[in-house]
């Protein structure tokens, strides 16, 4: 905190912090309260190799028309940035204001999000979705509910994530991703435009991903009529060439990936960062878990290893 405040005082921007929230990274963010100033400042100080990465990937962003919050300065040696104060508005605070509208507007985000430039961005390839599926069985299954699967379990869990990984990888690809991109990850602008934060671990990989993360949200749950509308609507927009049945195919086993690497990592930030808030958020994401492996063979086997 010291050296956050020094380096405050040094750009000419002292004043009272006011702890806001840390997120599921070491990252920490601030209010600046000063009589000259306002903004947020982002203390990653902890994961200093983020922030150049955070500040390309605003600029590619800015780039492709997206909405982010601007970035005033930065000091890479030390972890801290400087940036533009959105308020603490963010879409899971509107649902029940005008629906249409915001997710409208989120949808026409995601195809701007996708025209980003992905030059040098890593491949969401078989290797690093499956290595993200892996995170469920060793902190979910074995650390937080202490099951310790069989050899006979183990090989059918391996079965399903090898579909999964098939299937995920037949979708079209090569799209810029933001990996996290739901309600409370979107906030608002002067003028009422959606702006995106923590974009910073973006990657390369299928067209449903930031789709199924926004409406299949494991923070809010979404009326089923509206997540195919909404997803029916986003692929007829992209002006994707592909049948209803395909298409909701390829989202729902998109979002099985996802969900199936948010269990291990919502049990991780428990054991293993002391976060154990994110554990109230488990049900759900088993919820759409058990629903999407349930409507296809080659996944079923998942659902009899959870349930058991």
């Amino acid at each position: 905190m010291n050296k956050l405040k020094a380096w405050l005082e040094e750009i000419d921007c002292e004043g009272e912090l006011e702890l806001i929230t840390s997120d599921a990274s070491l990252r920490k963010y601030y209010r600046l309260k000063s009589s000259m100033h306002s903004g947020i400042v982002m203390d990653a100080s902890l994961e200093k190799d983020s922030i150049i990465p955070f500040i390309e990937l605003e600029h590619r962003l800015y780039e492709a028309g997206v909405r982010v919050a601007k970035i005033f300065t930065y000091n890479k040696q030390e972890g801290f940035v400087f940036l533009e104060d959105l308020g603490s508005t963010h879409l899971i605070d509107v649902l029940n204001d005008d629906f249409e509208l915001y997710y409208n507007k989120a949808l026409e985000t995601i195809m701007q999000m996708q025209t980003a430039d992905t030059e040098g961005l890593a491949l969401y390839d078989e290797a690093f979705l499956r290595l993200e599926m892996d995170l469920m069985p060793e902190w979910y299954l074995e650390k937080h509910l202490n099951q310790i699967l069989s050899s006979e379990e183990r090989e059918r869990l391996d079965g399903v994530f090898e579909f999964i990984i098939k299937e995920v990888l037949s979708q079209p690809q090569g799209l810029f991703v933001h990996r996290d991109f739901h309600s409370r990850n979107i906030m608002f602008g002067c003028s009422d435009d959606l702006v995106v934060i923590d974009y910073q671990d973006a990657m390369v990989g299928a067209v449903t991903y930031d789709l199924v993360s926004l409406l299949r949200d494991v923070y809010v749950e979404l009326d089923p009529y509206d997540v195919k509308s909404k997803a029916l609507a986003f692929r007829d927009k992209k002006g994707l060439d592909v049948d209803d049945e395909t298409f909701m195919r390829w989202f729902d086993i998109m979002g099985l990936q996802r969900h199936i690497k948010i269990l291990g990592i919502f049990s991780r930030l428990s054991i293993r960062d002391g976060k154990d808030g994110y554990l109230n958020d488990i049900p759900l994401t088993l919820k759409y878990i058990l629903e999407v492996a349930s409507k296809y063979e080659e996944t079923k086997a998942l659902v009899g290893i959870l349930k058991r």
